[in-house]
């Protein structure tokens, strides 16, 4: 897609609106014009800038997932042994650093959008999988570090580890969400630690077929 300088410009604001609204209402129920109006971007001009509103998600999912890979290794840059880098990002899920009073749980896109888009889009569900694959890599990187330095005892494979701390931390997301109290996250850390610390001694299985 070919546009101008302004028109990037307010093809990004659209994308930064959409996502805030997005977080708010889900995908589904958000309307086009209430996307243009909150931008405002004069009615009708949403397909100068997408091809569809799907198409608009996906460009959004993959803005939230690239954004957030690019969050994340700022947040692991900070000197610090394998365990104590990836504490440093289940902590984040409850506090950012940059903001205290909230955590990356509430802008979780995955949290928000996940069964939505699953059922509603192939594109958007294939997007936001790819990321989170991207980032069960990521953390399993971070689990073999620690191994590696000495800060985790060996155990289960490290994508296993990953897998299972990352459906349940998406799990703490959804019920402190539900709740509206922070609990369910602070359980999960403690369940975090017991298992990395404990040589990861919860069952982890591995499908057969």
């Amino acid at each position: 897609m070919n546009l101008s300088p302004k028109a990037q410009a307010t093809r990004q604001h659209v994308l930064d609106t959409g996502y805030r609204l997005v977080l708010q209402k889900g995908f589904a129920a958000l309307g086009l014009q209430e996307i243009l109006k909150a931008c405002a971007v004069p009615k009708g001009s949403f397909y100068h800038y997408f091809a569809s509103k799907e198409v608009f998600g996906c460009e959004l999912l993959q803005q939230y997932v690239d954004g957030y890979g690019c969050k994340l290794e700022q947040l692991l840059a900070e000197p610090g042994t394998g365990r104590e880098r990836l504490m440093r990002y289940w902590d984040a899920w409850a506090r950012d650093p940059a903001d205290p009073a909230q955590g990356w749980a509430e802008e979780c896109l995955v949290v928000k959008l996940a069964a939505e888009v699953s059922d509603l889009s192939e594109d958007m569900r294939r997007v936001l999988d790819q990321g989170v694959q991207r980032l069960l890599q990521r953390i399993a990187a971070l689990v073999e570090e620690g191994r590696a330095d000495g800060s985790l005892p060996n155990g289960k494979p490290a994508l296993d580890v990953a897998r299972v701390l990352y459906q349940m931390w998406l799990g703490a997301a959804l019920l402190s969400k539900l709740s509206q109290d922070r609990l369910p996250l602070q359980q999960a850390r403690e369940a975090t630690e017991h298992l990395l610390l404990c040589g990861n001694t919860v069952a982890l299985s591995t499908p057969t077929h």
